[in-house]
């Protein structure tokens, strides 16, 4: 299950890529249309600006607006900067690797095995899946299936 702040992030981000090409949208627009707290929100869009995934303007004209084009911002990428690991087993982590505890040999652990096909299979689908996507397809039609 993905946590409240990656649910958060990604409809931010889906805010600002429906967004006019070059014009900021504000904080509070954006929380406001996609009620989402706007003190959870700055938190959120600071940490993807960290990342460089968004940008901030000020002035008249200013607000956030995405660094990263939607095409090459990818659910799997945002999970990870709010999220952390995506590997459902700290052995299985390509970012957050460590041995599970007890573990007398991961090659021949039943349990990791299994999680593999979980986790290969999530980043299949997350790692290949961007915003721009996800606009393009609410319905998922055109979203890989997995057998």
């Amino acid at each position: 299950m993905i946590s409240q702040k990656a649910q958060y992030a990604l409809r931010a981000l889906i805010a600002l890529a429906r967004a006019d090409p070059g014009e900021a949208s504000l904080i509070s627009d954006i929380a406001e249309a996609q009620n989402i707290p706007k003190k959870f929100l700055e938190q959120i869009l600071l940490d993807l600006k960290h990342h460089g995934i968004v940008q901030s303007r000020r002035g008249k004209m200013g607000g956030y607006l995405l660094l990263k084009s939607a095409e090459d911002i990818t659910f799997g990428e945002v999970l990870r900067i709010v999220d952390g690991p995506l590997a459902p087993l700290p052995c299985l982590s390509k970012i957050a690797y460590r041995r599970c505890e007890g573990c007398v040999d991961e090659a021949t652990c039943e349990i990791r095995g299994v999680f593999a096909r979980v986790a290969d299979a999530t980043r299949a689908v997350l790692d290949t899946v961007t915003i721009a996507e996800a606009i393009s397809n609410p319905g998922n039609e055109a979203i890989p299936r997995l057998a």
